[in-house]
């Protein structure tokens, strides 16, 4: 807290937006970049080339200037107006966010059934944000490994893991040590884990290939990484600025449509950089998949069992 009372302090003491302009400060919980940030940078270039004397925004920085764990929390206390965060980095703060990462189906079917709005709802009460966007759509998460398996049993393996994929590779033997992505690379070094969950798509961006051997198959879940704007920020914005972030979140979601060829590219890229693909087949496959479904609900019933059966049929499940 002490750390964001001083960033607080240094974002207030920004230069005054022009008259009739909002400037609205952004972190991102990723570095710019890599995967994580590849809708968030589109975003804010669509609003600032098309909110000019409107609405614009002010990028602060990444993980440099704000731990990623922090994030969900200095947009909620308004300590920044919008950030670029996983649901997995704020689920201190909203348990059942788990459920995010476990649809099935796309942001525009999400809005188009009711369930972004439903989500938004929450998060809106329970968080004092505003859901802007959800990204990440069609971008599976894998296991990647310093050394091989043979099954779905991880038992004696150390991974690097955050809340998305806790629960399944807990319930699948694994031993398990959180930290944040800019930590990975060490670890691996070290030794100290035996590998990691991550996205299909970025692995290369970090340089994390230099140490990893296999990319586990099939993949898992989908990647959300979410743009939330403070809720006060929101209320205070008049109706051209509001719409104007909105479109511009459409613009951003549009682009998850790349993702599928995206993915192709990065397991050709993956296979030359000599990270190899174990595929499991018949039984492990079918509990690999199940494990993973099944302990990943089970958070989010735990969490708030009413709104998991809310949210099951809507996201996919």
């Amino acid at each position: 807290m002490k750390r964001l009372a001083i960033l607080a302090a240094a974002l207030l003491a920004a230069l005054p937006a022009a008259a009739g302009e909002v400037r609205l400060r952004a972190v991102s919980a990723f570095v710019f970049g890599t995967v994580g940030t590849r809708a968030f940078e589109p975003f804010v270039a669509w609003v600032n080339e098309n909110g000019r004397g409107v609405v614009q925004i002010d990028v602060i920085g990444g993980p440099e200037a704000m731990p990623p764990f922090e994030a969900g929390n200095a947009v909620s206390t308004g300590v920044v107006d919008i950030a670029n965060v996983t649901s997995a980095f704020y689920t201190r703060l909203l348990p059942w966010a788990d459920a995010l990462h476990l649809a099935t189906n796309t942001v525009q079917e999400q809005r188009a059934n009711g369930c972004f709005a439903l989500m938004d709802a929450r998060h809106q009460s329970e968080m004092n944000v505003k859901l802007l966007a959800r990204t990440g759509d069609h971008v599976p998460f894998h296991l990647y490994l310093t050394k091989p398996i043979s099954g779905a049993d991880l038992t004696g393996l150390t991974i690097r893991t955050t809340p998305v994929y806790r629960a399944m590779f807990e319930a699948l033997g694994a031993t398990l040590v959180q930290t944040a992505p800019g930590e990975v690379y060490a670890a691996l070094e070290r030794g100290a884990i035996d590998g990691y969950g991550w996205p299909l798509q970025g692995v290369l961006d970090l340089g994390w290939e230099a140490h990893t051997k296999y990319r586990v198959d099939p993949g898992f879940y989908q990647m959300d990484v979410n743009f939330l704007i403070n809720l006060d920020t929101w209320n205070a914005l008049d109706d051209a600025q509001r719409a104007l972030l909105e479109a511009g979140a459409r613009h951003a979601e549009a682009l998850n449509a790349r993702n599928i060829e995206i993915n192709a590219e990065e397991r050709r890229k993956q296979a030359a950089a000599g990270i190899e693909t174990i595929a499991l087949e018949g039984a492990d496959a079918a509990l690999w998949v199940e494990t993973a479904q099944r302990e990943g609900w089970k958070v989010v019933h735990t969490a708030d069992p009413a709104l998991a059966e809310a949210l099951a049929p809507c996201l996919g499940g």
